[in-house]
């Protein structure tokens, strides 16, 4: 039976060998076999912009994800600065944030899923400024080294900022996903982020819809696998 995966938040970077090594059984054992593989996000750890692909660990890490069939990636708060050219390497399609699917005959909506978290307003006005096209022009005019400098010092200053924020502001809003699921034709949601892998069921308008969270990624992965009967966790 044809089957599709989704995945997201691996965070991949030179500083977490047990993340690659992840990914290469999920490539090995599962992914090659499937119809399509969706990326909902945070592929890399920080993504400075596409002159960083001679950068020998994305080398890599790019030709093993080239060897997927119907490889579809949607950048995330990690790395929205991915292009086209990051895309061509990986043979991959950039998706819109979010996207419709038709996933074997049910409508699924995709989305990493930090546009959902609407408590967190500091978040989102960062969220605005950063995919601001001038900013990113701007931004990407700058030195290379200057730019991965900045995104360090920045990830530094988020993990500082998330010990002070409460566990409710950093996840999803109950009122923003029956929204999204309003707007969309009640499908069903599948999203990562939130670095809380689990189903929910919605009920919105008297409609009953899934909502499946991607895990982060450690020594072990984590895929969603679904195909004409349902969707499943996949762990590895």
């Amino acid at each position: 039976m044809a089957y599709t995966l989704f995945i997201s938040d691996l965070h991949l970077s030179p500083d977490h060998p047990e993340v690659t090594a992840a990914l290469r059984r999920f490539v090995a054992e599962h992914a090659s076999r499937a119809a399509a593989v969706y990326v909902l996000g945070d592929l890399f750890e920080y993504w400075a912009g596409d002159d960083d692909l001679a950068e020998p660990f994305h080398g890599e890490v790019l030709a093993l994800l080239r060897q997927l069939p119907g490889l579809h990636v949607m950048r995330g708060n990690r790395d929205v600065l991915l292009g086209e050219a990051a895309a061509w390497a990986m043979n991959a399609t950039l998706l819109p944030d979010p996207c419709l699917i038709d996933l074997y005959g049910v409508p699924t909506l995709l989305t990493h899923g930090d546009l959902l978290c609407t408590d967190d307003a500091a978040y989102q006005t960062y969220r605005q400024q950063v995919h601001d096209p001038l900013f990113q022009q701007n931004f990407l005019a700058k030195p290379l080294a200057e730019r991965k400098d900045f995104i360090r010092q920045l990830r530094a200053q988020s993990e500082q900022n998330k010990q002070q924020k409460s566990a409710a502001i950093m996840d999803v809003n109950a009122a923003a996903v029956a929204d999204w699921l309003r707007q969309h034709g009640y499908p069903r949601l599948i999203h990562g982020h939130t670095h809380r892998p689990a189903r929910h069921e919605h009920e919105v308008d008297a409609h009953r819809c899934e909502r499946w969270v991607l895990a982060d990624w450690g020594a072990q992965g984590m895929a969603l696998r679904c195909d004409a009967e349902g969707c499943e966790v996949l762990r590895f």
